[in-house]
C-alpha cells in the first residue's frame, strides 16, 4: 500500500539464505550448481512470480526445493535487508567520520528504471487512472521513498503474504506431474495451516467526468528535435480482466485500432507528422485487475497537445462510423493461429506471464487458454453482429468517463531535482540519528562488509556433476543444395507443427564504405515500404495475413579462426503457416526485385520512430553500448559493430530524423539495394517438417529464378576477401550432405588494434561500464578456458564485489563468439572504482584464489547455455550463418571439459594482464571529475 518497494525488496531478500538452505545467496549459488536454463524473479503491480526450468529432472526438484524453501521459509537476516533493500553507509567503510551515503541493490536499480523516460510515464498512467488502491503506488519501490522501509515491516509483509493460501504454482512440460506434486505438498502446503490471506484487490470505483494530469521527466539528450519532447496520451478504463472473452474481444479491438499503418491510429497519429512514435504503453493492457486502453503520441511540441486530443476524439468516431475491414480482421485471427503453432523454447514462460494476472484475480487460467474457442465464439459474435466491434468502441471509449488524458514534458533541472531531494532524504535521515545510532550503522556496515568477504560455505545447497553434462550432444541432420544452379540452400528437416520457417544471407563484401552506417537503417524500412505494385499499406495487409513478419537485420559473423576475419552481410528471415508458402516467397520476390524507396513521406515517419525506439532504448541496454564501443578498437569486426548497433548508430538516427531535407538519405537505399538484393552472393535455408520439404524446394527454385542477378561483376572495396568454404558431407561429416557452401570473409592484413577510452556524457543518475580485451577465437582451446574463466570471475569474485559490495544492479565477465573477453557492470552507482574492481578480479584469478570446486560449477554454468534448448525453427542456424559444423561444436566441448586449473592461470596471464593484449574501455553516465581530469579518456 506504499512505495517503499516492500514486495520487490522481499523478492531479493527471501533469495538470500532460507531454513534448510541457510547460506548467503542461494539463488547467484544455484546459478553454478544447476543446468537451468531460467533462473529468475519479478515483482508485478500486484504480485511477484518466480520461474525457473531445466531439461533436467534431478536438477528440477533441486531448484524446487530451494525455491520453495526460499519463499516459504528464508532467513530474512537484517544484513541481507541492508545489502539488498537500502541501507546507508560510510564513503569509506572503514573511517566512521566520512559522510553517509544511501546504498542498495534495489535502490540502485529503481534509480535506473527511473532514468527511462517511458517508465516514468507508464508508471504515472497507471498510478492517475487507478488511484484507490495498491496499483496508485509504485510496488518497485520509489528510489526517495525506499530508504523508509524497514526489516521489521519487511518481515511483516512476508508473514502475511507469502503463505500457501495466498500462492499459485504453475509446471510446464514433459516431467510427471505427480512428481511435482508430492514435492510442493511435502517440502512446502504439509506445514501450514489454511488461512483467509486477504490480499484482494477491490475494483476500482467508476469516475462520472474525465480527469487530466501533467507530469515532468528529465531532458532526452539524444532524442531527435530537442524542441518536441512532450509526450500526450489518452487512457480509458475496461472490466475486469477476468471476464477472459471480453478481455480477449478487447485485446483484439486494441490491436485493430493500433497496430500497423493500416491501423485508424497509426494514420491519425503517427502520419499526422506531430510525434515521433505512439505514447509508451500504447494498446491494450491486461496486467492490473481491471485493464485499460492507452493511446497517445510521444516526441511533440508542448503546443501540439490539444492536437493530439482533437485527433484522437475525432478518430473514435469515425471508427464508430466506418467500423473495420474484413481483411484486418482475418489478418489478426490468422496471427493467433501463427503464434499459436510457433514454437519458442520459452513457451511455458511465456504460457505462465499470459495466466499470472488473470488467475492472481481468480480467474479461471484453463478458459484463458482455450484460444481456439475464443477465436470461434468472436467469429459466431462478429457473424452474428458485424456492428458488434463498433459498438464496444462506442461503449468503452466514446462513452466512457473514466478517462484520464496524462502529459509529459522534459524538464532540463529534472536530474538536478532528483538528485536533490535524495540529498535532502539523506540529510533528514542522518539528522535524525543519535551518536549512538551513527556506531551502530558504523559496525554494521563493518560486520555487512565481514559477512561479503567471507568465504562462503554452499555445501548445504544441492548439485548436479560435471559427470551429469551429456559427453556428446545430437546431431543436427542437414541437407545443402543448390538452387537454379548456383545458390546454395540449406535444408533442415524438424517437427515444425506446420510452420514453415525460410532465411537468407546475402553477403555485403562488395558495399562501399560511405554506405556502410545507412545498412540497418536499410533493413528496418525494407519490408515497410511498399513492394512491386504495392504500396506499403496494401503490403503490411499481405505480411499479416500471409506470413508471421518478415524482417532484414544486419549481422558480422565473426570467424572461427581468425580475430582479424569476418562476414559482413543481411540476414532476411520469416515464417509461415504452410498452405502460404507462395504467397510469402512471392513477397520475397516482390521485395527483392522492385522494393518502392520513393515514399518519401512514410520513409520519414519510419526513421523518426526509429530514432525514438533507439533513443529510449540506452538506459536499458547501457551496458551493451559500452561494451560495443570499448571493443571498437580491438578488431576490424568490432567497428563494423559500433556502425551497425552502437552509440555511433544512435547518433546517426538522431541527425537524419533533424535533417528538413531527408531525400538525400533516401536516395543511397538503391544503392545498397543493388549490393544487397540479388543472388551474387546469397545462400538460403528452410525449417520446416519432412512432409513439406518438396514444397519448401519448389518455393525457394523459383524465389531464387525471378531474382535478377548483380548486372557486373562488383568488385569487394574491402582490403582483402577469402573465400572459406562451411564445412559440408565430403569433409567427413555424415549427417551433412550435399556440396560446400562457400563464404566470403572480410580481412583486413593492416590492422592494428589499439586502445581507446570513451566517456558518454548522459543525464542519468547512474553508470554502465564496459572494459574489452582481445582473446583467442572460438576454435583456440585458449576460447575454452576463457568461457570458463569468465564465468568463474563472475561468480566467484565480481558479483560480490559489483552487486553486493559495489550495490550495482549487476556485472560480471562474459566472453563472446568473435574471441572479445568483456568485464561489465549495470546500473552502477561506481564508475571508476567499478574498473579498479575489473583489475582486482583479474590478480584475483592470477593468484589462483580458487578451488576445482568452483571450477566445476563454473562448468555446470556455461554448459546450461551451451545445451540450452534450441527451437525447431532455429535448427542448423550456427551451420547456416557461422559455417559451425556439429563436429567443430563438440570439439569445443571437449576442450570445455579438460579446461582445468593450469589453463585458467595460463589465460589470465596470457591475455587478461597489463600489456598483454589489447584493452578498450568505455562508459556512459554522468559528470565524472575524476574522468574529466585525466586526458587519457575521451569524452563525448
Amino acid at each position: 500500500m506504499d512505495s517503499t518497494g516492500v514486495p520487490h525488496v522481499l523478492e531479493h531478500t527471501v533469495l538470500c539464505g532460507s531454513r534448510r538452505y541457510p547460506c548467503r545467496d542461494p539463488f547467484f549459488k544455484m546459478l553454478n550448481r544447476s543446468l537451468s536454463t531460467f533462473m529468475n524473479a519479478f515483482t508485478a503491480s500486484d504480485y511477484t512470480l518466480y520461474p525457473f526450468s531445466t531439461q533436467n529432472p534431478k536438477d528440477f526438484q533441486n531448484l524446487l526445493s530451494v525455491y520453495l524453501d526460499a519463499a516459504f521459509f528464508p532467513c530474512l537476516r537484517e544484513l541481507d535487508f541492508w545489502q539488498e533493500g537500502w541501507r546507508l553507509e560510510h564513503e569509506n567503510p572503514k573511517d566512521p567520520q566520512t559522510p553517509l551515503t544511501f546504498k542498495g541493490v534495489v535502490f540502485n536499480e529503481m534509480k535506473g528504471v527511473f532514468t527511462d523516460n517511458e517508465r516514468i510515464f507508464s508508471q504515472h498512467l497507471q498510478n492517475r487512472l487507478l488511484p484507490d488502491h495498491t496499483y496508485s503506488v509504485i510496488s518497485g519501490g520509489h528510489p526517495l521513498c525506499i530508504p523508509d522501509l524497514t526489516w521489521e515491516q519487511l518481515k511483516q509483509f512476508h508473514a502475511t503474504h507469502y503463505h500457501p493460501s495466498n500462492a499459485r504454482f504453475f509446471t510446464y512440460g514433459n516431467f510427471p506431474l505427480e512428481q511435482h506434486l508430492k514435492q510442493i505438498h511435502d517440502e512446502a502446503l504439509s506445514k501450514f495451516e489454511k488461512i483467509e490471506p486477504n490480499t484482494a484487490v477491490p475494483a476500482q470505483k467508476p469516475w462520472d467526468k474525465p480527469r487530466e494530469f501533467h507530469v515532468t521527466c528529465g531532458p532526452d539528450s539524444l532524442a531527435a528535435g530537442s524542441s518536441k519532447q512532450t509526450t500526450v496520451g489518452v487512457s480509458f478504463l475496461l472490466p475486469d480482466i477476468t471476464d477472459t472473452f471480453e478481455a480477449f474481444t478487447l485485446n483484439l479491438l486494441s490491436s485493430l485500432l493500433i497496430g500497423g499503418p493500416n491501423s485508424p491510429f497509426y494514420k491519425a497519429l503517427i502520419e499526422s507528422g506531430l510525434g515521433t512514435d505512439f505514447s509508451p504503453d500504447v494498446g491494450y493492457n491486461g496486467y492490473t485487475r481491471e485493464a485499460y486502453f492507452s493511446v497517445g503520441l510521444q516526441g511533440i511540441a508542448e503546443q501540439d497537445s490539444q492536437a493530439v486530443r482533437d485527433i484522437i476524439d475525432r478518430t473514435i468516431e469515425e471508427v464508430i462510423e466506418k467500423g473495420f475491414e474484413e481483411d484486418r480482421i482475418e489478418a489478426l485471427l490468422h496471427k493467433i493461429e501463427i503464434q499459436m503453432k510457433h514454437q519458442s523454447v520459452s513457451f511455458g514462460l511465456a504460457l505462465t506471464s499470459y495466466i499470472a494476472s488473470c488467475w492472481n484475480h481468480d480467474g479461471d487460467p484453463v478458459e484463458l487458454l482455450k484460444l481456439g474457442s475464443q477465436v470461434a465464439r468472436f467469429r459466431q459474435y462478429l457473424k452474428e453482429n458485424p456492428q458488434f466491434l463498433q459498438e464496444k468502441v462506442k461503449q468503452y471509449f466514446k462513452n466512457n468517463p473514466h478517462k484520464l488524458t496524462l502529459s509529459m514534458t522534459p524538464d532540463d533541472k529534472y536530474p538536478e531535482k532528483q538528485a536533490q531531494m535524495e540529498t535532502e532524504k539523506l540529510k533528514q535521515k542522518v539528522n535524525s540519528l543519535s551518536p549512538k545510532e551513527k556506531q551502530q550503522i558504523y559496525e554494521k556496515g563493518l560486520e555487512l562488509q565481514t559477512q561479503q568477504s567471507r568465504p562462503q560455505d554452499a555445501s548445504c545447497l544441492p548439485a548436479l556433476k560435471v559427470s551429469d553434462i551429456e559427453r556428446t550432444v545430437p546431431l543436427t541432420e542437414l541437407e545443402v543444395a543448390l538452387a537454379a544452379g548456383e545458390t546454395p540452400v540449406q535444408y533442415c528437416a524438424q517437427p515444425t507443427n506446420g510452420v514453415v520457417y525460410f532465411r537468407a544471407f546475402a553477403s555485403l563484401h562488395t558495399l562501399p564504405e560511405e554506405l556502410r552506417p545507412y545498412v540497418p537503417l536499410f533493413c528496418s524500412v525494407l519490408t515497410k515500404l511498399g513492394c512491386g505494385l504495392m504500396d506499403y499499406r496494401e503490403q503490411a495487409q499481405q505480411i499479416e495475413l500471409k506470413t508471421g513478419g518478415m524482417a532484414a537485420t544486419p549481422h558480422v559473423l565473426p570467424d572461427d579462426a581468425h580475430l582479424d576475419t569476418y562476414e559482413q552481410g543481411v540476414l532476411f528471415s520469416s515464417f509461415c503457416l504452410d498452405r502460404n508458402l507462395p504467397d510469402m516467397m512471392h513477397l520475397w520476390s516482390e521485395i527483392f526485385n522492385s522494393p518502392r524507396f520513393e515514399e518519401e513521406e512514410h520513409f520519414r515517419v519510419l526513421v523518426k520512430m526509429s530514432a525514438q525506439e533507439l533513443s529510449n532504448g540506452i538506459p536499458d541496454s547501457g551496458h551493451l553500448y559500452a561494451s560495443v564501443r570499448a571493443s571498437r578498437t580491438l578488431t576490424p569486426a568490432g567497428d563494423l559493430q559500433e556502425t551497425f548497433s552502437g552509440m555511433d548508430q544512435v547518433r546517426l538516427m538522431k541527425r537524419i530524423a533533424d535533417m528538413t531535407d531527408i531525400r538525400p538519405v533516401l536516395r543511397k537505399l538503391p544503392r545498397i539495394q543493388k549490393h544487397v538484393l540479388h543472388c551474387g552472393n546469397m545462400r538460403c535455408s528452410m525449417n520446416a517438417t519432412p512432409q513439406q520439404m518438396s514444397l519448401a524446394e519448389k518455393a525457394v527454385e523459383k524465389f531464387i529464378r525471378n531474382l535478377g542477378q548483380s548486372k557486373t561483376e562488383r568488385k569487394p572495396v574491402r582490403p582483402s576477401v577469402v573465400e572459406k568454404p562451411a564445412p559440408s558431407g565430403s569433409s567427413g561429416s555424415t549427417h551433412l550432405s550435399g556440396p560446400q557452401v562457400i563464404r566470403k570473409l572480410i580481412t583486413d592484413p593492416t590492422f592494428k588494434p589499439c586502445q581507446m577510452k570513451t566517456h558518454f556524457l548522459l543525464p542519468f543518475p547512474v553508470n554502465y561500464v564496459g572494459e574489452c580485451i582481445r582473446t583467442a577465437p572460438y576454435a583456440d582451446p585458449d576460447h575454452a578456458s576463457l568461457k570458463i574463466l569468465a564465468r568463474l570471475m563472475t561468480a566467484k569474485f565480481l558479483h560480490i564485489e559489483i552487486r553486493e559490495k559495489g550495490g550495482a544492479y549487476g556485472g560480471g565477465a562474459k566472453l563472446s563468439r568473435d574471441g572479445v573477453f568483456t568485464l561489465y557492470s549495470y546500473r552502477d552507482p561506481r564508475s571508476t572504482e567499478t574498473l579498479q574492481s575489473f583489475s582486482k578480479a583479474v590478480d584475483w584469478v592470477k593468484a589462483g584464489r580458487f578451488t576445482e570446486q568452483d571450477i566445476d560449477e563454473a562448468k555446470l554454468s556455461v554448459f546450461s547455455v551451451v545445451d540450452a534448448p534450441v527451437a525447431p525453427s532455429d535448427r542448423g542456424l550456427d551451420h547456416f550463418l557461422c559455417g559451425l559444423s556439429d563436429e567443430m561444436k563438440q570439439a569445443h566441448r571437449e576442450q570445455l571439459f579438460a579446461v582445468s586449473r593450469e589453463d585458467l592461470i595460463h589465460v589470465s596471464n596470457k591475455y587478461l594482464g597489463l600489456g598483454q593484449s589489447t584493452h578498450g574501455l568505455a562508459l556512459l553516465g554522468p559528470e565524472n571529475a575524476e574522468i574529466a581530469k585525466d586526458p587519457s579518456w575521451v569524452v563525448r
